[in-house]
């Protein structure tokens, strides 16, 4: 399964972003929620599930959008279920290291 990553420098953050390849692009909306899911942000290169989230190690900010992402980022333990917020249907998590 590949998705799209890409990881950008701010200050001292690393700051990884990830999404399913079917979302890039695509808006989702629910309630007073507007999420775009750019090419800017999330589109650096495409890569496995696996290699993408491996990069979580090496990241300060992961910013993860898609039901394959999100659900293998639980299954090994990077996010909690509870964590997890649906917009549209589509999960999305964030995980900050302090």
């Amino acid at each position: 399964m590949d998705v799209y990553l890409n990881i950008k420098k701010v200050g001292n953050n690393v700051i990884l972003a990830v999404c399913d390849c079917d979302l890039l692009g695509r808006t989702l909306k629910e309630g007073n929620i507007v999420f775009r899911i750019k090419d800017e942000f999330y589109k650096g290169r495409k890569a496995t599930l696996d290699e993408a989230l491996g990069l979580i190690r090496n990241s300060t900010i992961a910013n993860l959008v898609g039901k394959n992402c999100v659900e293998e980022a639980i299954s090994k333990g990077y996010v909690h279920p509870d964590a997890v917020l649906k917009i549209d249907g589509v999960p999305h998590a964030q995980i900050m290291k302090l």
